[in-house]
């Protein structure tokens, strides 16, 4: 059975100072704890897509047992630092308005090889995430949270770059059909999964979830955590999967395009917010 490299009650939770909280940043905590714990959703749709290879279902699981020690991890620094915050009734209010579709045969990517560049984006998405708050926080529990988890999701994105390589063979994705994969998947940021977390995290009982509002509020306290080494080794990994070379010229241009952007709406969002 596939064991984490860490353990929840290995952490330095004796350390744990509220002094140091941002309050800003409770909520993305909150969100992210629901995100990690529901993958075990993802791994039964991958396991389905690739039901004739059990090393990679082997590897799928392994990754599902991580991302759930996340989510539990997380859960438990937010319940800490906000004791009226109930984990696993979030969870629940979160499965009872978003759903991953498991039943699916075939990857939605149209490939195998576009699954796996998919899984690529999201580990490069987390990853990136997790190095930017630990960075942005003084609290020492979590920051220890956050360099596990980006350790482990950097760790992840090797795994499922491997199998995007071992699938390529067999069915020749073009650097531009990878290309439209990865930007496809980074443009999937903008629907329901993450906003919807947030407001079952958060909001009250009685609220009624709008999507444009709760995208917002995300996005407004995660956007002004990232910093440009954040974009620049994003933008590497993603230039990485989809067969290009980074640390070029090409990849230096798209970072700070990158960057430019993220800064500008972090900029916005922080202005409406006033």
């Amino acid at each position: 059975m596939a064991r984490a490299h860490w353990r929840i009650d290995e952490l330095p939770w004796d350390r744990f100072d509220a002094g140091r909280i941002d309050p800003d940043l409770v909520p993305l905590i909150k969100a992210a704890a629901l995100v990690e714990f529901n993958a075990d959703d993802y791994t039964a749709y991958l396991c389905n897509v690739f039901k004739d290879d059990p090393e990679f279902q082997e590897a799928a699981h392994g990754w599902s047992v991580e991302e759930v020690q996340h989510g539990e991890a997380l859960g438990r620094w937010a319940e800490l630092v906000d004791p009226t915050f109930d984990f696993r009734a979030a969870v629940a209010r979160f499965r009872a308005g978003y759903r991953v579709p498991i039943d699916l045969d075939a990857s939605v990517r149209g490939s195998r090889t576009g699954e796996m560049i998919a899984r690529c984006m999201v580990e490069t998405g987390t990853s990136s995430y997790y190095a930017a708050i630990g960075d942005s926080t003084d609290e020492p529990v979590l920051k220890e949270i956050c360099r596990n988890i980006a350790a482990d999701e950097l760790r992840h994105y090797k795994i499922f770059y491997t199998y995007a390589k071992k699938y390529l063979e067999r069915e020749g994705l073009n650097k531009v059909q990878r290309l439209k994969v990865a930007l496809s998947r980074i443009g999937e940021s903008e629907d329901d999964e993450l906003a919807y977390a947030y407001y079952a995290a958060n909001a009250p009982a009685d609220a009624v979830y709008e999507h444009k509002l709760y995208n917002a509020a995300y996005k407004r306290r995660a956007f002004g955590r990232y910093r440009r080494k954040h974009v620049d080794r994003a933008i590497a990994m993603v230039f990485k999967a989809c067969g290009l070379k980074p640390h070029t010229r090409l990849c230096q241009l798209a970072s700070r395009g990158a960057w430019w952007f993220l800064d500008r709406q972090a900029r916005k969002l922080a202005a409406q917010a006033v």
